[in-house]
């Protein structure tokens, strides 16, 4: 079931109406053209061969036996193929302001010495088919020099630690100083003076992988001195910029196609080392290279949400005034930082005072990288569940707590619009939570026991500068071409219906062109949910210009066409511009087995203006299954004797399939708060922020008993239990 509440809003013609997608056809019969579909003359098929050891230097490496093989054209190591993967790492492909700081600092190249987690890449090789490749890798002989090796976030900073770089276990930050990232507000310590009670706890979160459907793979063509790239991008542009970069080439010597994907949630963006591996075997071959990872290579290889350890303090009065917040922690980012490892959340909160630490560390288990909401679903976990236990501790409902609590706008931080109030007590009258939840947790009778966990967000919904060229021809046919490509939010659909409404004419009436950088201008890329806000503002100011040229010169005529773009760089005029989002969840616990089942889920969003309440709605339900996910069952276990990854791939992992789907009833809140395209925020990523601390929260007013550490797995509530 979906809803929407459109107070004040007049309807438009297109946006806001349920719309098919305008490739829907092409994906259910078979015809979308996906990376691995694409076949060239000539083609080579490659393999990557991938450390058995979490920490170990390669002493030698002997190919001659591999490359004596029939079939095999082409194979490369780091000592042949020093290619640096900019994007792999925070100081890969970057060079610091300060001329002091070493540039190179901890960059990662496509193989690398030492190895320092199970599946980094050692060497590949591209034959004639996938067969021999395969058995090519068998051949190659690997000399290793077993390291020690640390696999915990906490335990790579103790003192005598094994250390993944000389400088350390922590990670340097984007200016290449080896500092935690710190934010300090207000005076914490007087703030708990001024408490009448201070609460702590520690809570821990796990490594979760993206789980698109489709594998990492590319196909690299090089034309003289130009690449063809064809790959499964959330940001072509970005894509192109980055290979281009790593590879010692101009942007115009790179082309990036990628017409169809099978998702992605952050795992895609930017470039990716099977792209420059495919690349450089196709330069050394001097023909195409497919290179296809395995499921398990893809879980073991790429990356997925970083682990994480929060040591919260609060400093609450007895009227339920929090005075003061403290984090302190640990991001486990593997043996490369890829991204930011960062914890969110408590910036949800109005606290004056509010002190935050994390140290993002090195570790020698698979990289961490973007997921979903990067920073938010852990983060949000974590200081939700604090927050939840500091308001039945003291007898307040967590719902009323958060409302003392929860940020507002200021005189000197000011909001475009602030919906968070109502979105909340939507939620409370739809959910009916005052009737379902426990005022005293555990309450039940029995071994099968109810309870009722809220979570509340806000999150980021800014304009940018992105691109979009409209053209019309004498037949009042409308062609926009824009760079996006599709990981599961309907964006092409979306640039149409935007396009559509602009220019007041059918969506039939508009042809959308994407997915490949030599015909479509600049996209920001499908990341942090920003391709409809940005990309739909560009696409709006292409219309406009086009509708200018016809109003001085009137349609073309014959074969005479117009052309418009845009390529703004809109601003929110100094005011905080954000989503915002209340979820509530009845569970029920049968503590005789630790077993969780969810009864009832109700999603409330305010994400402006939906274009197509289709997908939107579809993303919102999407991402709470995501955040299920997290909250009750996905792990990536090591074994901690041998660095030993366990868990790698959907059975092991335990993602939810169509039997765990509960129901989710989603509700949008409308609003036009006059930035984005006809009003249009971010609803993409909002959805997986607040299900890890719903489905806590409820398990915990199930049970009586606070789950401290996530996926809250049968054993865990058992052992609570016992």
């Amino acid at each position: 079931m979906s809803e929407l509440t459109r107070t004040g809003l007049e309807p438009l013609n297109t946006i806001g109406n349920e719309t098919a997608r305008v490739d829907a056809v092409e994906r259910v019969t078979g015809q979308a053209k996906y990376t691995r579909d694409w076949k060239l003359p000539g083609m080579l098929y490659a393999k990557v061969l991938r450390s058995p050891h979490p920490h170990a230097r390669i002493v030698s490496i002997d190919t001659t036996e591999a490359a004596a093989l029939p079939g095999v054209r082409s194979i490369i190591t780091h000592e042949d193929a020093q290619v640096v993967w900019g994007s792999g790492s925070v100081n890969g492909g970057r060079q610091y302001n300060d001329p002091t700081k070493d540039a190179t600092l901890h960059r990662r190249y496509i193989f690398n010495n030492p190895v320092r987690f199970v599946g980094d890449s050692v060497a590949a090789v591209a034959a004639t088919d996938r067969h021999i490749a395969a058995q090519a890798l068998t051949l190659i002989k690997v000399e290793y020099e077993e390291l020690p090796f640390v696999l915990e976030p906490e335990e790579s900073l103790a003192d005598g630690a094994p250390q993944i770089w000389p400088e350390g276990n922590l990670c340097p930050d984007f200016r290449g100083e080896l500092n935690p990232m710190v934010s300090d507000i207000g005076d914490v310590e007087a703030g708990f003076e001024e408490a009448d009670r201070v609460f702590e706890e520690r809570y821990e979160t796990s490594f979760i992988h993206n789980a698109q459907m489709e594998p990492r793979c590319a196909l690299a063509h090089w034309q003289r001195d130009k690449l063809v790239l064809y790959t499964p991008s959330q940001g072509i542009s970005n894509c192109r910029h980055d290979t281009a970069r790593d590879l010692g080439l101009e942007d115009h010597q790179v082309q990036v196609i990628t017409k169809y994907m099978g998702g992605g949630f952050g795992n895609k963006n930017q470039n990716q080392d099977a792209d420059l591996v495919a690349a450089t075997l196709s330069r050394r071959a001097g023909v195409p290279v497919m290179l296809e990872y395995s499921r398990r290579e893809d879980w073991l290889g790429v990356h997925g949400r970083w682990p994480t350890v929060q040591n919260y303090k609060i400093g609450v009065k007895e009227d339920g005034t929090v005075t003061a917040m403290e984090l302190r922690g640990y991001s486990g980012m593997g043996p490369y930082r890829k991204n930011s490892g960062g914890i969110s959340g408590m910036d949800a909160y109005g606290c004056p005072n509010r002190y935050r630490e994390i140290h993002p560390v090195y570790t020698n288990r698979t990289t961490s990288g973007n997921f979903r909401a990067p920073s938010e679903p852990h983060g949000f976990y974590g200081v939700e569940n604090m927050m939840d236990e500091v308001a039945y501790q003291i007898g307040m409902d967590p719902v009323e707590f958060t409302k003392i609590n929860m940020r507002r706008p200021t005189e000197e931080q000011q909001f475009t619009n602030y919906s968070l109030e109502e979105v909340i007590d939507d939620g409370v009258e739809r959910f009916n939570w005052q009737a379902r939840r426990k005022v005293v947790p555990g309450s039940d009778d029995g071994p099968i026991k109810r309870g009722a966990g809220f979570s509340f967000m806000m999150f980021r919904a800014g304009v940018g500068t992105s691109s979009a060229i409209v053209r019309v021809n004498a037949r009042e046919e409308y062609t926009l071409y824009v760079g996006v490509t599709d990981i599961g939010p309907g964006a092409k659909t979306t640039m149409g219906m935007i396009a559509a409404e602009a220019l007041n004419v059918p969506l039939s009436q508009v042809e959308v062109v994407w997915g490949d950088t030599d015909r479509c201008p600049y996209s920001v890329g499908e990341s942090g949910s920003r391709t409809t806000i940005m990309t739909g503002i560009a696409v709006v100011e292409a219309v406009q210009d086009l509708q200018r040229q016809i109003a001085d010169g009137g349609m073309p005529s014959g074969s005479d066409v117009l052309i418009a773009s845009a390529s703004p760089t809109p601003t929110t005029d100094g005011k905080t511009r954000q989503c915002f989002g209340a979820h509530f969840v009845e569970v029920e616990v049968d503590t005789r087995v630790g077993s969780t089942r969810i009864l009832k889920y109700t999603a409330v969003h305010e994400s402006g203006r939906i274009i197509n309440p289709t997908t939107a709605r579809d993303q919102i339900r999407g991402a709470t299954l995501q955040g299920i996910g997290q909250a009750l069952h996905e792990n990536l276990l090591y074994d901690p004797k041998t660095g030993q990854p366990l868990t790698p791939g959907y059975y092991r992992g335990r993602h939810l399939t169509h039997k765990d789907i509960p129901d989710i009833d989603v509700h949008f809140i409308e609003v036009d708060d006059g930035y984005g395209p006809f009003g249009a925020k971010t609803a993409g990523e909002s959805g997986i922020i607040l299900a890890p601390a719903a489905v806590a929260n409820a398990v915990a007013n199930a049970t009586g008993k606070r789950m401290t550490s996530l996926p809250i797995t049968r054993d865990k509530i058992l052992g609570a239990m016992a």
